[in-house]
């Protein structure tokens, strides 16, 4: 019975990390407006669903990823082991977001540059540095990467974090909740949640918060996260002055209610018909991670001729199925790396397409 947990559990992890990587491709959908053009279409019902669709399945799913690097980091023998430990997190962390971060710059700033894309371009030697090592702000191609940046900077704790008591570990992660809910994160960390969630993962994992998560029953399960959401819809159409702390604490709690409910539904479809496929998925979803943003800034416009830009009628169609676009890219893209270079294969996923 024991066996038959653990295997669940690691085919969990395993679908948690597919369907949170192919929810943050909504979180970066191609509109094809600007900043000013979106905040004018704020309200309408295109720019609602896709509000909806980049909180349920985008920003609500990453919380879950910190949740299980912390859960992993904590179990593993080799996280005692400092320098080991940090050596192999730089191969499969560091050094794959380094490498995406400069094909970006290649393709999507090359591309603006030779077929006038509108994308960013290097305007100095800093704005270089900052896009590849992503050292004091965030990059203006690849915005995904700052949570790779700030998992690894979690990982060089994690050796430090693992032999804490518990209460101190709650400490930390009251430090990074307050760090993220009051913006004073940056330049140390990017996006303090990350560490908040690292932690959160790690408490679960001597707590067997994991276990008792997955035996919620739906409603307990999806309640909390519904009903935070409805109040998030409700500040983010109307701005209310001096919410500032009040928003950020309720977007905090929606990320811990979506993490709660993404398990559950991770540990069901581990059970379920969907397990071989998404397992076979899982390989790629670190190169979907890294890649989708390179892909997204290349071929949104081109496909966006075809349904056109946010507000016209076939959008909607293109909105909602712009991860599936990008999985099916990326599962031909990785399967001819790994066969034509496997060495690079295995470098940008991250050690995942190694048997691809």
């Amino acid at each position: 019975m024991k066996n038959a947990d653990a295997t669940r559990r690691s085919d969990a992890i395993s679908i948690a990390r597919v369907i949170c990587i192919l929810g943050v491709v909504y979180v970066h959908a191609w509109t094809g407006l600007n900043g000013h053009d979106l905040e004018i279409a704020k309200g309408t019902p295109q720019e609602n669903l896709r509000w909806l669709l980049m909180e349920i399945f985008g920003r609500s799913a990453v919380p879950l990823l910190g949740v299980i690097s912390g859960w992993l980091a904590s179990g593993s023998s080799q996280t005692l082991n400092w320098p080991r430990h940090v050596a192999r997190k730089a191969r499969t962390i560091l050094l794959p977001m380094v490498l995406w971060n400069a094909i970006a710059i290649l393709f999507v700033s090359g591309t603006a540059v030779l077929l006038h894309l509108q994308a960013p371009v290097p305007v100095s030697l800093e704005w270089l540095v900052q896009e590849l090592f992503i050292v004091s702000r965030n990059p203006d191609i690849n915005v995904q990467m700052p949570f790779l940046r700030d998992l690894f900077l979690c990982m060089v704790a994690a050796p430090l974090l693992v032999r804490m008591p518990g209460r101190v570990l709650m400490a930390v992660a009251g430090v990074a909740a307050l760090t993220q809910v009051t913006g004073w994160g940056p330049p140390i960390l990017m996006r303090p949640a990350i560490l908040f969630f690292f932690v959160i993962g790690m408490m679960a994992r001597r707590s067997g918060l994991a276990e008792r998560v997955a035996a919620f029953s739906w409603p307990m399960a999806a309640t909390p996260f519904l009903a935070l959401m409805a109040v998030q819809l409700y500040f983010s159409l109307k701005v209310v002055p001096g919410t500032g702390l009040g928003v950020g604490m309720i977007d905090l709690a929606v990320r811990v209610a979506a993490a709660t409910c993404f398990w559950r539904l991770s540990w069901a479809l581990a059970g379920g018909p969907l397990r071989d496929m998404l397992l076979r998925i899982e390989p790629f979803a670190f190169f979907l991670f890294c890649s989708h943003l390179i892909l997204i800034w290349l071929g949104g416009p081109v496909l966006g001729a075809l349904f056109g830009k946010l507000g016209s009628p076939l959008y909607p169609a293109y909105l909602i199925g712009q991860p599936l676009i990008v999985l099916v890219t990326v599962l031909l893209l990785g399967s001819m790396l790994s066969r034509a270079w496997p060495g690079l294969a295995t470098v940008l996923s991250g050690g995942r397409l190694r048997a691809a």
